[in-house]
C-alpha cells in the first residue's frame, strides 16, 4: 500500500511549531496582525487585497496547526448563540455613546471599485467570510486559550480553561479591547467570551459566539450601509 505523501511546504508550520505550544497559538495571530498593518499602505485598493491575503494565510495557518491545538474546535450551544447575539447587540447599540480613538476610516469596497461592482461584492463576501470563519479561531486561541492562562503561568497548559483567574480576566479583556477602535464594547466582549469559556470549560463555545457576532455584524454593515464598523 502506498503511503500518501504530504508536501513539505504544507507540513512546515506544524513541523516547526509542534515542540512549542506557545508559538503554535501565538504565531498565526501575529502573522495575521502583521498583514493587517499593511492594509491601505499601498493605496486604497490594497486594503481589500491585503484583507484577502491575510484571510487566505490565516486559513492556511489554522489548517496547518489545528492538529496541535486540542482545544481548537467549533462547539454549538445555546450559551454560545446567546453570547454571540448579545455581543452583536452591544457592538451596534453602544455606537455613538462613547469616544473612539483616531478617526473613522470606513472600509467600503463600493467607494473603491465602484457602486455595485462585482469586485466590490467579492471583497464584501471575503470580509464577511474572513471575519466569521478565520478571525474567531485565531483570536480565541490567542486571547482566551493562550494569553489568559499564560499570564497566570508559563506552564499554561496545566491550567484548566474553566478556571477563573481575576488578573488575567481583566488584563486580557483590556488587551482585546485595545485591539479595536470600539474599545468599550470590545472590553465587554472580552468579558463575555472569556466568561463563556470559563463557564463551559470549552474554547469552542467562544469560537462559535465570536463567529456569530462577526457574521451578524457583517450583515448589519451591508444591510444598513454602516461601513464605519469595518
Amino acid at each position: 500500500m502506498n503511503t500518501p505523501v504530504t508536501s513539505p511546504a504544507l507540513r512546515w508550520p506544524a513541523n516547526l511549531l509542534a515542540p512549542h505550544p506557545v508559538l503554535t497559538r501565538a504565531l498565526p495571530f501575529f502573522i495575521f496582525v502583521g498583514l493587517t498593518g499593511l492594509q491601505g499602505q499601498f493605496g486604497e485598493e490594497s486594503r481589500c487585497w491585503f484583507y484577502l491575503a491575510k484571510t487566505l494565510v490565516g486559513a492556511w495557518l489554522i489548517w496547518s496547526v489545528r492538529p496541535l491545538i486540542a482545544e481548537l474546535e467549533w462547539r454549538i450551544s445555546w450559551q454560545a448563540v446567546a453570547a454571540g447575539i448579545a455581543v452583536y447587540a452591544l457592538w451596534v447599540g453602544m455606537d455613538g455613546w462613547y469616544p473612539k480613538p483616531g478617526k473613522d476610516e470606513p472600509w467600503n469596497p463600493h467607494t473603491i471599485f465602484g457602486q455595485g461592482a462585482a469586485l466590490a461584492w467579492f471583497f464584501i463576501v471575503v470580509r464577511i467570510a474572513g471575519s466569521s470563519l478565520v478571525v474567531p479561531m485565531l483570536e480565541e486561541v490567542f486571547f482566551r486559550s493562550l494569553a489568559y492562562r499564560y499570564v497566570a503561568s508559563v506552564d499554561f497548559l496545566s491550567i484548566p480553561l474553566s478556571r477563573f483567574l481575576p488578573v488575567p480576566f481583566l488584563l486580557v479583556s483590556a488587551f482585546f479591547a485595545a485591539e479595536h477602535r470600539e474599545w468599550l464594547p470590545g472590553l465587554l466582549c472580552g468579558f463575555i467570551f472569556q466568561g463563556l469559556v470559563i463557564r463551559t470549560g470549552r474554547l469552542g463555545d467562544a469560537v462559535t459566539a465570536h463567529a456569530l457576532t462577526n457574521f451578524l455584524l457583517g450583515l448589519h454593515v451591508v444591510w444598513k450601509g454602516a461601513w464605519n464598523f469595518w
